[in-house]
């Protein structure tokens, strides 16, 4: 895989709105928010889009990523009301960065089915 603006985000070479991190997980607010809470949740390795995911190598990693996205929704006062997560995998669904990537929607009501 190819460098990515999110690979130079985690090297904190590019600044980001950083509302989460761990040792595997970073999460910082999207620069083109589609909701009053849109949150971008990523591994801190390199992994191009779902479909390179396993779930026997990758099960906890996955896990991580959903453990932030409740702890960020938590802290933004989003769990109760509700959010969406999402993972756009290809061009056709709108994947733009092929770093994988986990959107955190909330704060409004979010309309069905989504576009």
């Amino acid at each position: 895989m190819g460098e990515t603006i999110f690979s130079k985000i985690i090297r904190k070479e590019i600044p980001a709105d950083i509302v989460f991190e761990n040792d595997k997980v970073l999460a910082f607010k999207d620069i083109n928010p589609q909701a009053p809470v849109h949150v971008l949740i990523i591994p801190k390795i390199a992994i191009p889009s779902v479909r390179e995911l396993n779930g026997k190598e990758h099960g906890e990693l996955l896990g991580k990523l959903i453990d932030a996205a409740n702890s960020i929704a938590k802290d933004m006062k989003i769990s109760t009301g509700g959010f969406r997560l999402v993972f756009n995998c290809g061009a056709d669904a709108g994947q733009e960065v092929y770093h994988l990537h986990m959107h955190l929607l909330g704060g409004r009501k979010l309309n069905w089915p989504p576009g």
